[in-house]
């Protein structure tokens, strides 16, 4: 009796991570957390005590699902084909699921205007609500940022800063997914993995829930992408294992070795290993390095 051939099992293909883009057309700051993009609109918001950093309005919901049918339908698609999008690591959400339903933190390197919806579209079914620099959210695009889970950072008010500590733990604690860009700000193309700020690890060890690091690293575009649609490059968005603060340490020791290890995580899910590794891993005004 004849038996039917195997069919031959392919090893799974490593991706390249090393194409940088090498952008040099913007205008990077001195520091790795100052923002160089500018905020045309200021529609006056103040973000004080009483700013509801996490709406639960009938209104607010009702607006929020909107815009995530309209994610899911319309712009997840776009920005799959805009960016050329490859999402990786997902078998570790559904490894993790269980866990993951009782509120977790995410964090990535920001290197686009789009990101945030490669990280929803990463992450998807869970709906991430995101950490975003107050002016965006009084600018001209703050009514969308909103919509899609926008929560902005009060500055120089320190009761305004303890409200939204306290809205932003109770939505963690109440099972939701809070994301943050550590670096602080959005360097479009940019290789490195710059400094981290501490709020991604003061969030885990308040709630004692895991981070889940995300890297973007970049391939490089076939000849129609380069030539006629001038893009500088095509992202591929990874996800990884989830890390927990270590309750073995003192508070401050335990929030700097969960930061160091999420820095490790994320450079290493962009394909940078410690020998390339050209910023320290927690932000102390930290300059950037010219390195091209």
């Amino acid at each position: 009796m004849k038996t039917k051939p195997q069919k031959k099992i392919r090893a799974g293909k490593i991706p390249d991570k090393s194409f940088d883009p090498k952008p040099t057309g913007y205008p990077f700051g001195e520091y790795t957390d100052m923002h160089y993009l500018v905020v045309k609109k200021n529609d006056g918001t103040v973000f004080d005590e009483s700013y509801p950093y996490i709406d639960g309005s009938l209104r607010a919901r009702t607006v929020r699902a909107l815009f995530r049918i309209l994610l899911v339908i319309l712009a997840f698609p776009v920005m799959r084909i805009r960016l050329g999008l490859k999402i990786r690591g997902r078998e570790n959400l559904r490894k993790h699921r269980e866990e993951l339903k009782g509120g977790v933190i995410s964090c990535a390197n920001h290197v686009h205007l789009w990101d945030y919806l490669a990280v929803s579209r990463a992450v998807f079914p869970f709906v991430p609500s995101v950490l975003v620099w107050a002016p965006n959210i009084r600018g001209e695009n703050g009514k969308m940022m909103r919509s899609v889970g926008g929560i902005p950072v009060p500055e120089g008010s320190p009761k305004a800063t303890a409200a939204m500590l306290s809205a932003v733990t109770g939505l963690i604690r109440g099972g939701g997914w809070l994301h943050i860009y550590p670096e602080g700000s959005m360097w479009e193309y940019y290789r490195p993995v710059r400094p981290f700020k501490r709020g991604v690890a003061y969030f885990a060890c308040v709630t004692g829930r895991p981070v889940v690091p995300i890297g973007f690293s970049y391939r490089r575009p076939g000849w129609i992408r380069r030539t006629v649609f001038r893009q500088k490059a095509l992202f591929t968005v990874e996800i990884g294992e989830p890390l927990l603060p270590d309750a073995s340490l003192p508070r401050r020791e335990r929030e700097t070795d969960l930061l160091k290890r999420c820095h490790a995580a994320v450079c290493g899910l962009c394909g940078i290993g410690p020998s390339e590794d050209i910023y320290p891993p927690v932000f102390d005004r930290t300059r950037r390095v010219d390195y091209y």
